[in-house]
């Protein structure tokens, strides 16, 4: 097959498709954070009986981040969220709910152990009461959940679905006080390294060897530099939107789409930018690394958004541009510095900023010049206008989210096949990012412990 194949045929096929990120791209079902409200007010409406959203705290659930995460979550709502058009809740002993629920709780507290261990007696018996009760599992009853449901549910999830349950958390963050008013977007990736990494077969393409794995949906990637591993790596990249509060530097994951690890970061940029204004973030400024550029201005163009990355040191300056700081003339003779005008189609617009009779080539000179966009100084938001430092420094910050998804939150071994599961999984594991913040107990606890060491060192 192989050798028959024509690769001088010409293909019509999106870059969506050729990364493998189709399955990812917004679609009519995903509801904008700014109506989740109404959605979750409709809910209620059009319900014939009346339900009560929260009974009396359960006394149970005695560890205040578990209390705070089971006050929070509707139910009702996330069952019409999530549950596929067959549900029928007479017929069901566990509820969509009460995976969500699970997947939250295995997130939270065991992000360590495997699935298998999680849906056990040392973590679901009877004596376990807290967690039983959290998952929304009778307490009286041995009933307990088996890890291939779990896989079962993961499984059945759409992407819209998915979707819709972060959005239904990200509407309780944008209302919390992890934000202020400012708010600045970052983009970064990180790589999702596979358990199993061995190929299956090996197939030459022309002069290239491809290999196939046990997960067919990764591949080998570039890591970053780290001491203590391998360059390559086989497995996934996960290209994260987050939110950075300045006042503070905290950045915080929103949304994320997953590739496998062999391509290029900059394929993502558009699709990224296009799935978070899908959902309702109102986004002017991004800033990125340099991997995410803007050389031509399409991201601009396509999606109103300014990209920021550092100036990449192999874009040469065009003729007749000065560094250090960056200086405009207009040709070879001219030593008069040219004023920026801002943006004109596809590059930067400047003008003579010499005063009447100041220049000899006066009658000569054309007066303008545009500057092609660039991946250097001369990105769309150029190295040496307003604010692009700041926001090149920012972009820094974004690395505490992946410190929080990968370490803390335990994404950083995947215990899940393929590319749907695994972007599942990095939207459960976002979702308990936020649910932490929100209920900020994690930080308190530390500032109390530092307080009584503090006490305890003064008293002896």
């Amino acid at each position: 097959m192989l050798k028959n194949y024509d690769y001088s045929q010409s293909l019509d096929i999106s870059i969506e498709e050729l990364t493998g990120i189709e399955e990812q791209l917004p679609s009519k079902g995903i509801i904008p954070i700014h109506k989740m409200t109404d959605y979750i007010k409709s809910v209620y409406i059009n319900n014939l009986v009346s339900f009560d959203k929260r009974k009396k705290p359960y006394p149970e659930i005695t560890d205040p981040e578990l209390r705070f995460i089971d006050e929070l979550m509707d139910d009702i709502v996330i069952n019409t969220l999530i549950a596929p058009e067959s549900y029928s809740p007479a017929h069901r002993l566990i509820h969509p709910f009460q995976y969500v629920r699970m997947e939250i709780l295995k997130i939270l507290k065991y992000p360590e152990i495997s699935y298998r261990k999680f849906c056990s007696n040392e973590y679901f018996g009877k004596e376990r009461k807290q967690n039983r009760r959290f998952a929304g599992l009778l307490l009286s009853s041995d009933e307990m959940p088996d890890h291939t449901q779990l896989s079962k549910f993961r499984s059945g999830l759409s992407f819209s679905q998915i979707v819709n349950l972060l959005v239904y958390i990200l509407h309780f963050f944008y209302k919390s006080k992890c934000f202020e008013k400012t708010v600045v977007y970052g983009m970064d990736s990180t790589e999702l390294a596979v358990e199993t990494n061995y190929p299956l077969c090996t197939a030459k393409v022309k002069d290239k060897k491809v290999r196939i794995y046990t997960d067919l949906d990764c591949d080998c990637g570039k890591r970053r530099n780290k001491r203590d591993k391998s360059s390559y790596f086989i497995g996934y990249r996960l290209h994260t939107l987050t939110a950075i509060n300045p006042s503070t530097g905290h950045s915080f994951p929103l949304i994320s789409i997953v590739s496998a690890a062999n391509h290029h970061d900059s394929l993502f940029l558009k699709a990224l930018i296009k799935l978070g204004q899908a959902i309702g973030i109102d986004m002017k400024l991004l800033t990125a690394d340099s991997a995410y550029h803007d050389s031509d201005g399409s991201v601009l163009s396509e999606t109103g958004v300014y990209v920021v990355t550092p100036p990449s040191k192999d874009v040469k300056l065009v003729e007749n541009v000065l560094k250090s700081p960056i200086r405009v003339n207009c040709n070879d003779f001219c030593e008069i510095p040219m004023k920026h005008m801002g943006i004109f189609e596809k590059g930067h617009e400047f003008i003579c900023n010499a005063n009447s009779g100041e220049c000899i080539f006066e009658s000569t000179c054309p007066k303008t010049r545009i500057i092609p966009f660039d991946a250097g100084h001369f990105q769309p938001i150029a190295s040496f206008q307003f604010g692009h430092k700041e926001a090149v420094k920012l972009r820094k910050n974004c690395e505490r989210a992946f410190n929080l998804l990968k370490k803390r939150e335990g994404l950083e071994q995947v215990r899940v096949r393929s590319q749907h599961g695994v972007v599942i999984r990095a939207a459960f594991t976002t979702m308990v990012t936020l649910l932490i913040e929100m209920a900020d107990t994690r930080r308190k606890a530390k500032k109390d412990k530092v307080k009584h060491e503090e006490v305890f060192a003064a008293t002896g």
